[in-house]
């Protein structure tokens, strides 16, 4: 029999707020930040959106990435990439390393001003010859253009959000960190004249200054609106919102006619 996953709009108890096993995550801050309607939805009420498929191309671009620098890593050596963009560090080597990068541990802090554990899983560290650490972040994507530079979209400033966070947790750990973390971007090429069973990645390096000041604040508007029974407001471009309003009244109207 095939397994067909089914959509639980009912999580248990024990992972929304309040329960034992919840967690802030990095993504749920990004949540809020999008739409506070949907993330109180979650967290508080326990239906969280419908999910999206893997991206298994990008699981796999990330997973070769972390053992290209782990062999780097294990040899205190650095990677190519580093040297090209002349940037003096070695990826980090400790015995929590896994841990961090797991996304169901990732690093963690409890917040004392709000109650709020926050935790976020890495991609990678890198350390500088006089000890501070540096965020990275591995990326895969396919665009024409080489990818040199932060844009301005909404994904990339959701990335230096991501890396600010990533930084305020290892800050918090004790650890001194770089401002200025980086992405590393495999960029695959649709030049070539045919497939062949292979994709062609050009990988750069690209700069990502963080920000950290915005976090505590945004953790207190966190916690405010989960201790309310009041329902917060939508996000101005949260597609989610405006779906479960209009399929809502339109089912209600149905419903309605039926009854006379």
């Amino acid at each position: 029999m095939d397994f067909i996953k089914r959509y639980n709009p009912d999580r248990s108890a024990e992972w929304n707020y309040g329960g034992a096993k919840w967690r802030l995550s990095r993504s749920k801050i990004d949540l809020f930040i999008e739409c506070p309607r949907c993330f109180y939805i979650d967290n508080k009420l326990g239906t969280k959106r419908p999910g999206m498929p893997s991206f298994n191309l990008n699981i796999a671009v990330d997973e070769l990435f972390k053992k290209e620098f782990d062999v780097h890593r294990k040899n205190g050596t650095p990677h190519p990439i580093m040297l090209k963009y002349g940037v003096s560090a070695v990826p980090f080597n400790h015995k929590q390393m896994d841990e961090w990068r797991d996304p169901f541990v990732g690093v963690s802090y409890s917040h004392d001003a709000t109650g709020l554990t926050v935790c976020g899983g890495v991609d990678d560290l890198w350390q500088t010859p006089d000890g501070k650490l540096i965020i990275v972040d591995y990326k895969a994507t396919s665009k024409a253009d080489r990818i040199e530079k932060l844009g301005d979209s909404p994904w990339e400033k959701q990335y230096q959000r991501q890396l600010g966070v990533y930084r305020w947790l290892l800050e918090k750990n004790g650890f001194e960190v770089e401002s200025t973390g980086y992405l590393v971007y495999a960029n695959a090429s649709k030049d070539e004249d045919v497939f062949d069973d292979k994709l062609t990645f050009e990988t750069t390096l690209v700069s990502c200054p963080t920000d950290v000041e915005w976090i505590e604040p945004t953790l207190s508007s966190i916690q405010k609106t989960l201790e309310s029974d009041k329902i917060p407001p939508s996000g101005p471009t949260c597609e989610y919102c405006p779906y479960r309003e209009a399929s809502g009244k339109k089912l209600l109207a149905l419903h309605l006619a039926s009854k006379k």
